[in-house]
């Protein structure tokens, strides 16, 4: 019997379907060693030397693998072909204690001892399919310990940034926060375009179009007239550019001048535009695209990508490589001239330049596995991602698409010489259109006009001025597909890294989602400040994309990983040091008066920073222990208490005494917003949570209204306030006219 390791029990009943008998497959369940959670873990002293340990939920996995792989003719170690696979490798070995013949292969400080020599293999495939599979067995390789050095560099870089760096924003700012190389830079993003928006001044600006078509006796017998828009770009000669037209005041010049205006064409130009297909996906494109189209967070896209994997329904799906193989080009090739015809297959198949500096060419992009399969799964949200892979993947091989553009300039025949400018865009062969297009950031994708046969000098009938006041906007704040694009337009993070720091820099509080895009919390702003002023080397995003080559190198083998952490953490500890005693609480958040005296001891009251953020509180602490939450007067009108089927204002209950001990209900905030608590805490625990009414009538119910509730995991949805009677809920915001109530969805989840 021969046994296969890999990570998960999905990746190992998939594999052992295709190896069949004499092969036993399991699963280590993700890393089996790792730095320990209560030290550093890392001897600075000894050359950064890591010390790694089996987590107790590993320790079964481990006697289980030393029991079969003591029974196992060979040991093939199937973990995934990137850094992170490699290095769960290598740590599978180290925990089994086993010995190598590759003498380059060194044994780790916690690495069990005393095991036999065993020639175990190393095996990689880029798809989960039978061919695959058994090619990779007859192929197998030692491990390459470059890019175990490069996974393991990272690691021990992101500890020594964690860990010495954390405990200086716990005393200088608030408890619990921490710090990270790529979290902090993509924090810094959020923060900085924030402030740009704020400081944003929107300037006034005026479009005038009118509304044109040919003369009703130019137009072909049966034909209808096609009224097409035209706008305004030039006066007298001189261009009048986007901000042109600057009050309402010129636009009504301008239109008092067009009253008699007659029409013509001054010129009409024709160019055909060739638009060639995206490339196939790589993880921050489907990650990009599967936000755009599917509206999936990052971290959902990963998930349901590696399901699809280890189900062998596509390629690996942390990849930076734009190529296919040439027997997946192959096999596209074949369905476009069967599905589609022979006009929509190129002489040669396309080829893409992979833009990621570093990128692993040996590597495939994402795509299907089998281009015949299109339903894989009874899971919507797999199928609905592989269609989107699949349908990217065959357009990528697919003819372009060719447009025609048309640009007429019409004048306006008055004494200033006005020229309107009327741009159409048809498409002459749709080529790879007819399967996918990509997606697009913009909200709004930009007015498609239709324009008719024009010639030169051709007169034409006027039907309507338009006049449309608009303001200069500010730049959108970022999406997870947005933040992802500038983070990867930066050099800064890799195809495993980007769904990780979407959920950390949520999970810390220091930016939150609304509306789809990325808002810093206050919190997340102070933290920004504290690193970017004080460690501005560190967290400058030139330095962090430096550090990401370096690693590059070291798992191509061209740098010692001891080198790159050496370099950084030299000047990085003097500078810790130095900042430590530098730092004062005080002048990272101020405390600012209120205007107001303490209600228990006459002091002045303090806006004061906590774990929850502001709150209001006595300048005589701790002699006076006086706190209340800030106070958001908008959110507090609509503030209830909504239990046992009935709702009460926030500011009844407060005059109300607790039911179980007569003490005063007074209002607190954690993690999950405001609620009301007893005053006698902790020995009554007596508390009500206070919920934001909607005043929206419960669709199903209609006696009560929709309240904004919270799950145990802080996800907010909206439930109806007659709860128990009424169960109905929503993740949709009823206040937002766009959504939609009472889906079977909606009804699934239980308050």
């Amino acid at each position: 019997m021969n046994l296969v390791v890999v990570e998960s029990p999905a990746k190992a009943k998939t594999i052992e379907r295709y190896l069949g008998g004499g092969f036993k497959v399991l699963a280590s369940f993700g890393h089996v060693r790792d730095l320990p959670k209560k030290e550093l873990g890392v001897d600075v002293a000894r050359n950064y030397e890591p010390t790694y340990v089996v987590p107790s939920d590993s320790k079964k996995t481990i006697a289980l693998l030393k029991k079969e792989q003591e029974k196992a003719k060979e040991l093939y170690l199937a973990t995934d072909l990137d850094r992170e696979g490699e290095a769960i490798a290598w740590h599978i070995v180290q925990a089994l204690g086993l010995q190598t013949e590759n003498e380059k292969l060194p044994v780790s400080p916690g690495a069990s001892r005393g095991g036999k020599t065993k020639n175990y293999k190393r095996i990689t495939f880029n798809e989960i399919t039978r061919s695959a599979i058994t090619k990779a067995i007859k192929n197998p390789r030692d491990i390459d310990i470059n890019l175990v050095d490069a996974q393991q560099a990272r690691r021990i870089l992101d500890r020594l940034v964690g860990y010495k760096l954390s405990p200086l924003l716990w005393k200088k700012v608030k408890s619990g926060l921490s710090a990270g190389r790529v979290q902090t830079v993509a924090v810094r993003l959020i923060v900085e375009r924030e402030r740009k928006i704020e400081k944003f001044k929107p300037e006034e600006y005026w479009i005038l179009a009118v509304l044109l078509s040919k003369k009703e006796d130019a137009l072909p017998a049966g034909r209808q007239e096609l009224k097409f828009k035209a706008f305004l770009v030039e006066e007298g000669g001189k261009p009048i550019d986007k901000l042109g037209i600057k009050t309402g005041k010129d636009a009504k010049r301008i239109e008092s001048r067009l009253k008699e205006a007659k029409y013509k064409v001054l010129s009409v130009d024709k160019n055909d535009m060739t638009r060639h297909p995206s490339a196939p996906f790589t993880t921050s494109t489907i990650q990009m695209e599967a936000s755009r189209k599917l509206g999936y967070s990052v971290k959902q896209t990963m998930s349901l990508a590696q399901r699809l994997y280890e189900a062998g329904k596509i390629t690996y799906m942390r990849t930076d490589s734009t190529n296919l193989s040439s027997q997946a080009v192959a096999a596209i090739r074949k369905l476009i001239e069967k599905e589609y015809g022979k006009k929509y297959l190129p002489a040669e198949a396309q080829k893409y330049v992979t833009k990621a500096k570093h990128a692993q060419e040996a590597h495939e992009a994402i795509r299907p596995t089998h281009f015949e399969r299109k339903g894989v799964s009874n899971d919507p949200r797999e199928q609905n991602l592989y269609e989107l892979i699949w349908m990217r993947a065959v357009a990528s091989q697919m003819a372009d698409a060719l447009m025609e553009v048309i640009k007429a300039r019409i004048l306006a025949q008055v004494k200033e010489k006005f020229v309107f400018l009327a741009r159409g865009e048809s498409i002459k062969f749709d080529g790879f259109i007819k399967v996918y297009t990509e997606g697009r950031d913009d909200e709004t994708a930009p007015e498609v006009i239709k324009i008719p046969e024009l010639s030169k000098n051709e007169a034409l009938d006027f039907h309507e001025l338009f006049k449309e006041q608009k303001f200069t906007e500010p730049p959108k704040r970022y999406t997870e597909a947005t933040l992802v694009k500038k983070l990867e337009g930066l050099g800064i993070g890799r195809p495993s890294t980007y769904a990780p720091t979407m959920s950390t820099i949520q999970e810390r509080g220091y930016v939150r989602l609304e509306d789809r895009r990325f808002l810093p919390e206050e919190i997340g702003k102070i933290v920004n400040d504290v690193l970017v002023e004080h460690f501005a080397d560190l967290f400058d995003y030139k330095f962090t994309a430096q550090m990401e080559d370096e690693l590059d190198e070291i798992a191509e083998g061209k740098r010692k990983w001891q080198t790159t952490i050496d370099n950084f953490y030299q000047p990085f500890s003097k500078q810790l040091s130095e900042k430590n005693k530098e730092l004062d609480k005080k002048d990272i958040a101020p405390e600012k008066k209120v205007g107001e005296k303490c209600p228990e001891c006459g002091k002045p009251l303090v806006e004061r920073f906590g774990k929850f953020g502001k709150f209001i509180a006595c300048s005589g602490y701790p002699e006076c222990k006086y706190s209340r939450p800030v106070e958001n007067k908008k959110e507090m009108k609509n503030a209830v208490v909504a239990e046992n089927g009935e709702k009460e204002k926030v500011s009844e209950v407060e005059s109300e005494k607790c039911e179980k001990c007569q003490g005063k209900m007074i209002l607190k905030e954690g993690r999950f917003g405001k609620f009301l608590a007893c005053e006698n805490y902790p020995k009554c625990k007596n508390t009500k949570t206070i919920v934001i009414d909607t005043k929206v009538k419960c669709p199903e119910c209609e006696k009560g209204t929709l309240v904004e509730r919270r799950t145990k995991r802080g996800r907010t949805f909206w439930g109806c306030s007659t709860y128990p009677d009424c169960k109905y809920a929503t993740w949709n915001d009823p206040s937002n006219t766009d959504s939609k109530h009472g889906s079977d969805t909606d009804r699934d989840q239980k308050q």
